[in-house]
């Protein structure tokens, strides 16, 4: 019985972990370069992929240009959904999903700098391998990270679990002893 409750408790603390990390994750907004596909039920005319362009717009048939840039995904879907019901369609129900990110770029003291498709779920340590690895001057304690929708172009500090996420530039600082 002890047995069970102490498995029964890991199981708990593990699930409370997961759940934590998830809750951490910034939310994903669309930028210029993603590739989405958007479906209006019933309406195969009207549905499709897009790629959103470089100011950040999509160009969709019968509504013409819509604003995605730094919009969610569900952001996206009510917006096009408002645009069909103003006097296109009764009651449209739309549904956007990511086809293809944008890359991420990797910078600074790994094997193999350059752009990188992106990968859900990806942390900074899974963008350094992706990179080739640390080179030897590597300070694997000064990464900093500057997020692709924030604006002031900011560099936070990073550590190997945090989340990189599409147009985001991650920078592996030298040590220097």
């Amino acid at each position: 019985m002890r047995k069970l409750c102490g498995f029964i408790f890991a199981l708990i603390i593990a699930l409370c972990a997961v759940n934590t990390a998830y809750a951490a994750q910034p939310v994903y907004t669309l930028g210029s370069g993603d590739k989405v596909r958007i479906t209006v039920f019933g309406e195969p005319d009207l549905s499709g992929e897009f790629e959103v362009s470089g100011d950040g717009q999509l160009s969709l048939p019968l509504i013409g240009s819509v604003s995605a840039d730094g919009k969610t995904l569900n952001t996206l879907g009510t917006d096009i959904q408002t645009k069909l019901m103003d006097g296109y369609l009764v009651d449209p129900k739309v549904s956007v999903e990511v086809l293809n990110y944008r890359p991420f770029y990797i910078l600074g003291e790994v094997k193999e700098p350059g752009s990188y498709p992106f990968v859900n779920g990806m942390s900074v340590l899974n963008a350094v391998a992706l990179g080739g690895g640390f080179t030897y001057r590597a300070d694997k304690d000064d990464i900093l990270i500057i997020r692709g929708g924030d604006e002031s172009r900011k560099p936070e500090k990073a550590t190997p679990e945090t989340i990189v996420l599409p147009g985001d530039i991650v920078r592996v600082e030298e040590r220097f002893f």
